[in-house]
C-alpha cells in the first residue's frame, strides 16, 4: 500500500495541480497563433434555457464527455461527483441508496429518509427531494451542471445550497449508439450501453439506455460464529432508461422518458474501534479488507420514475410542462455498533423498510423575439408520500425488539417569474422572484419497544418569497465580469426519529442571502478559459441536525446564523495540439454563530475539543459546518499521440482533494477527517472507426481514509472506496 507523509496533503495536491495549470497557460502562451485546436463553447441551461456559460451570471461548472467517463469508470455511485466541482462535495452513511450533496459547505448529515437537503438534484428537469430518490446511476448523460449558491427562482424547490443539474443524452434523428465494458479488481463490472434513432424521420425517434454495476463482497467477516453475513461490499446495480421523442410538427415537441432500478448488495459497512484514540489515525494493522461482525448488512432497492416534456411554441411565447413521477422501494439492515460484543459496550442492529412516492409539475412560459427582454415565469406543484418501517434486532436470533412506523406528508405549492433585459451591447441586467408555500405533516407509531408504545402527529408549514438579481458586463468578446445577490429558503422540516426517543423534534425555515462577483474569460485565441469567483452569504435560522451521540438519535434544532466565504477559480485549456489540462478548486470557509446552541458529544469515548455547557453539551459557536472542507481543488491532463490517419493513443490523469473535515456538529480528536486525495490513472487507444481500449487505476494512491463515523457507542468508521485496476473496451456506432 502506498503511503503519503502525513501532513502533506494540500500542499502536495496544490503544487501538483498548480504546476499542471502554470504548464497549461505557458504552452498555451507560446502557442497562441495557431488555431488549429481550441476549446469548445459550453453551452449550459443554468437559467433554463440553453445559454453560453460565460454569459450567465452564475458560478456554474459542466461535467460531459470523456471525464464523465472516466470518473466513472471504476464503479461507484453518484458520489463520484465529490469535488469533481469547485465547492461541491458528496458523502453517505448509507451506501449507494443515500448520496448526501454539499456546495459551499451548505448541506445535511441527516441519516433520516425524510431529512431535507439544500442542494437539489434535478434530473431531466424534476427535482428529487428525497435523498434515495437522488441516488440514481448517472450514466448516458449528456452533461451534469453544479449551479453553486442559491437558485430558488428558477428551480422547483430547496435550492439555497445550489443544484445539481443532470441532463440525460436526448435521442436523435441519426441512428447511432454505444457499448462500454470495463472489468477490474474484486471483479467489478461497469457496463453502459446505448441505441437509438428514428423510427420515423423528423417526427418519432427513441434512445434506449442501459447500466449494470457490479462487485463481488470483497471484505471478509473474521467473526466466524455468526448466523449473518460472512463477507460485504458487494453490489449489483442495474439501472435503465427509454426515451420517446413525438415531433409532429415544428412547433410542438412531446418527450417521453421511462426509467428504472434495481439494486442488491451490501449496506454501508460500519467498523468498530478503526480510530486510534486521541488522532484521528487508523488502528495499526488496519486492513481494509476484513472487518469483524456479528450483524445482517443486506441493501435492496427497487426504483421507477416517468416524466413528459411538452415544449409548445405559440409564436411569442414558449410554453413548456414538465410533468414527473418518482417511487422506490427501500429496504436496508445494519450493524451499527461496527462489531462483536468482544469489541463493543452493546450489539446495535437497525434497519427497516422505506418507500418514497414524489409527483411534481411545472409549468412555464418564456417569451420569444422581444428585442432585449427575456421574460420567464411560470406554475410548479410538488406532492410528496413517505412510508416506512423501522426496526431494532436482537443480534443473536435476528427477532426485532423495537418496531416504528412512520407516514410522512410534504406539500409545495409555487409561482415564479424572471425578467432579463439588454441595456445595451454589453450590459444585461435580471431578475426573478418565486413565492414557495410549504405543508409537512408526520405521523409517527412506535408499535413496541423503547418505553412502550407511543403515537405521535407532528406538523410544519411555511411560505417564502424568494429573489434574486444580476448584472453581466462583457468589457469585450472574451471576457465577462457578473454581479448578483440572491436568496434561497429551505421549508421547515420535521424530524421523527423515535426508535430511542419519545418525541419527535421540528425546525423552523432557513432562510440565506448570498452575494458573489466573478469574472468568466475566454484566452489565447479560445486555446484557454479561466473563471474566477468570490462569494460571502449568510444564512438565518439554520436548520442543524444532531445526529447520533450516545442516544443514537436524531434531533432538529435551528442556530442563529451560519456564514461561509469562499473564492473559486476554474481553468481549462489546450496548450498545444492534443493536449488538455484543466484545473479546479476552491477555499469555503463556513462558520456557526450562535453563543447558545449545542449539541450532546459522542457516547464512545472521543476528545471533544469544543466548550461545554453547564449540561456537558458541546457549544457549537464558531464551529465550520460538517461535511464542509475548507480546500477543494480538482485537476485533469490528457495528452494524445496519433497514430496512422485515424488512431490516437491517449493518457489521462485526473485527481481530487479535500481537507480536513469535521463528520459532526461538534469538534473532536477522533471524528476529525483526514484530507483525501483521490487519482486516477488512464492508458489506452481509439480511432475514428468508434473502437477504444483501455488500462485504468482508480485510487492510484491506495490511500486508505476514515471518510464518515457513528459516534454512540465506539471509534466507529467507515471507510472510502479501495483502489481499483482494470480494463476497458468501447465501441461507438
Amino acid at each position: 500500500m502506498m503511503r503519503v507523509e502525513k501532513g502533506r496533503g494540500l500542499k502536495s495536491a496544490l503544487l501538483g495541480m498548480s504546476a499542471l495549470s502554470l504548464l497549461g497557460l505557458a504552452s498555451v502562451a507560446q502557442a497562441a497563433d495557431d488555431s488549429s485546436d481550441k476549446l469548445d463553447e459550453i453551452i449550459v441551461s443554468a437559467e433554463r434555457r440553453p445559454a453560453l456559460e460565460r454569459e450567465v451570471p452564475i458560478a456554474v461548472t459542466s461535467i460531459s464527455g470523456e471525464k464523465l467517463d472516466v470518473l466513472n469508470s471504476g464503479g461507484q455511485d453518484i458520489r463520484f461527483l465529490a469535488g469533481r466541482a469547485p465547492s461541491l462535495q458528496a458523502e453517505s452513511s448509507f451506501g449507494r441508496t443515500y448520496p448526501r450533496f454539499y456546495i459551499r459547505g451548505l448541506g445535511n448529515a441527516d441519516f433520516d429518509p425524510n431529512a431535507s437537503q439544500p442542494v437539489s438534484v434535478v434530473f431531466d428537469d424534476v427535482a428529487m427531494e428525497n435523498p434515495m430518490l437522488k441516488a440514481f446511476p448517472v450514466f448516458d448523460v449528456g452533461a451534469v451542471e453544479v449551479l453553486r449558491g442559491p437558485q430558488g427562482t428558477l428551480f422547483g424547490k430547496n435550492t439555497p445550497a445550489g443544484v445539481v443539474k443532470i441532463d440525460s443524452a436526448k435521442p436523435s434523428d441519426t441512428f447511432g449508439g454505444f457499448a462500454d465494458l470495463t472489468y477490474g479488481t474484486y471483479d467489478t463490472v461497469n457496463f453502459t450501453g446505448a441505441v437509438g434513432g428514428p423510427i420515423v424521420k423528423d417526427v418519432l425517434k427513441y434512445r434506449a439506455s442501459v447500466s449494470l454495476q457490479r462487485r463481488n463482497d470483497w471484505v471478509q467477516n473474521q467473526d466466524i460464529s455468526t448466523k449473518n453475513d460472512t463477507d460485504f461490499e458487494g453490489y449489483r446495480d442495474l439501472a435503465g432508461r427509454f426515451q420517446l421523442e413525438y415531433t409532429p410538427n415544428e412547433n410542438l415537441d412531446i418527450l417521453l422518458n421511462v426509467h428504472g432500478r434495481q439494486l442488491d448488495g451490501s449496506a454501508r459497512l460500519f467498523r468498530a474501534n478503526i480510530i486510534q484514540k486521541g488522532t484521528n489515525d487508523l488502528v495499526p494493522g488496519f486492513d481494509i479488507e476484513k472487518a469483524n461482525q456479528d450483524g445482517a448488512n443486506p441493501q435492496k432497492l427497487n426504483s421507477f420514475g416517468s416524466n413528459l416534456h411538452v415544449v409548445y411554441d405559440a409564436g411569442p411565447v414558449t410554453v413548456t410542462s414538465v410533468s414527473g413521477y418518482e417511487r422506490a422501494n427501500v429496504f436496508s439492515r445494519g450493524d451499527i455498533d461496527g462489531g462483536v460484543p468482544s469489541d463493543v459496550p452493546f450489539s446495535v442492529e437497525t434497519g427497516g423498510y422505506n418507500s418514497p412516492r414524489e409527483l411534481s409539475q411545472e409549468v412555464r412560459f418564456a417569451s420569444n423575439d422581444l428585442g432585449p427582454w427575456l421574460l420567464q415565469g411560470g406554475l410548479y406543484y410538488f406532492n410528496s408520500y413517505l412510508t416506512g418501517k423501522d426496526y431494532d434486532y436482537v443480534t443473536a436470533d435476528g427477532s426485532i425488539d423495537n418496531q416504528v412506523r412512520h407516514k410522512d406528508r410534504s406539500e409545495t405549492d409555487g409561482v415564479f417569474g424572471s425578467v432579463k433585459y439588454k441595456i445595451t451591447d454589453d450590459l444585461t441586467l435580471g431578475g426573478g422572484v418565486r413565492y414557495s408555500h410549504d405543508n409537512k405533516s408526520v405521523e409517527s407509531i412506535r408499535d413496541f419497544g423503547f418505553t412502550g408504545p407511543i403515537y405521535l402527529r407532528t406538523s410544519v408549514n411555511g411560505g417564502n418569497a424568494s429573489w434574486d438579481i444580476s448584472a453581466d458586463y462583457a468589457v469585450n468578446s472574451d471576457v465577462n465580469v457578473f454581479a448578483r445577490v440572491a436568496t434561497g429558503y429551505l421549508a421547515p422540516s420535521i424530524q421523527d426519529r423515535i426508535a430511542f426517543a419519545n418525541a419527535t423534534s421540528s425546525a423552523k425555515a432557513e432562510t440565506t442571502i448570498s452575494y458573489e462577483a466573478g469574472v468568466k474569460s475566454s484566452l489565447f485565441d479560445k486555446r484557454a478559459s479561466f473563471n474566477l469567483t468570490g462569494y460571502y452569504y449568510d444564512t438565518s435560522d439554520m436548520q442543524l441536525t444532531a445526529v447520533g451521540g450516545a442516544s443514537n438519535t436524531a434531533r432538529l434544532l435551528n442556530a442563529d446564523h451560519a456564514v461561509g466565504y469562499g473564492v473559486e477559480a476554474e481553468l481549462e485549456a489546450k496548450p498545444v495540439e492534443h493536449m488538455l489540462v484543466t484545473f479546479g478548486g476552491s477555499y469555503n470557509h463556513t462558520e456557526i454563530q450562535d453563543p447558545n446552541v449545542s449539541v450532546a458529544t459522542c457516547g464512545g469515548g472521543c476528545t471533544v475539543t469544543n466548550a461545554l455547557n453547564a449540561q456537558g453539551n458541546a457549544l457549537l459557536d464558531g464551529n465550520p459546518l460538517p461535511e464542509a472542507p475548507e480546500w477543494v481543488l480538482n485537476a485533469t491532463f490528457r495528452y494524445g499521440v496519433p497514430v496512422g490517419d485515424k488512431g490516437e493513443v491517449f493518457f489521462y490523469t485526473d485527481w481530487a482533494y479535500r481537507s480536513d473535515v469535521n463528520f459532526f456538529l461538534y469538534k473532536s480528536t477522533e471524528f476529525t477527517g483526514k484530507w483525501l486525495l483521490d487519482g486516477g490513472l488512464r492508458l489506452g487507444y481509439k480511432n475514428d472507426a468508434g473502437y477504444e481500449v483501455a488500462a485504468f487505476v482508480r485510487n492510484v494512491l491506495d490511500q486508505v481514509r476514515v471518510i464518515g463515523a457513528i459516534d454512540f457507542n465506539n471509534l466507529t468508521g467507515m471507510v472510502n472506496e479501495p483502489r481499483i485496476i482494470g480494463v476497458q473496451a468501447k465501441y461507438s456506432f
